[in-house]
């Protein structure tokens, strides 16, 4: 009646519906923080697949991972809502997500797991501080 594979979809169609209840009632905020998630665990799969030798998935991984950076967190940032005191502070995000970018094709290049972990480790530390600045506004 069940096979294996029903599940999987059935798992995988539910786990969507989750996720998309939680874009859905997120704060701006939070949906940043889920961005910053996502791509850590798409970094991670690329870690897994590289591990493995499967070269697309490997692939589908950090393609997924840019995809995030690039249209996610870089698009979300604006200058104009910044104001003259955060110009700077979104051209310097600007020029360190198309950093990690780099590193992140480098990696899939040249099976790189060590380009994997510096652009892991630096989203990290910006996921770090964004997460800060929620927990900061709570106690306030």
């Amino acid at each position: 009646m069940y096979t294996p594979h029903t599940f999987r979809t059935g798992a995988g169609a539910y786990a969507r519906v989750g996720v998309e209840s939680g874009v859905m009632s997120a704060t701006p905020h939070q949906l940043v923080c889920m961005l910053f998630d996502g791509a850590h665990m798409a970094i991670g799969m690329a870690r897994h697949h590289m591990a493995q030798r499967d070269i697309e998935g490997k692939g589908n991984a950090i393609s997924r991972a840019v995809n995030i950076v690039d249209n996610g967190l870089k698009a979300g940032l604006d200058a104009k809502a910044a104001g003259p005191a955060g110009e700077e502070l979104v051209g310097n995000l600007t020029a360190l997500y198309d950093y990690i970018i780099q590193r992140l094709l480098y990696a899939n290049l040249r099976n790189d797991a060590q380009a994997l972990d510096e652009a892991d480790g630096l989203l990290d530390n910006i996921a770090s501080a964004w997460r800060e600045i929620d927990a900061g506004a709570a106690r306030v």
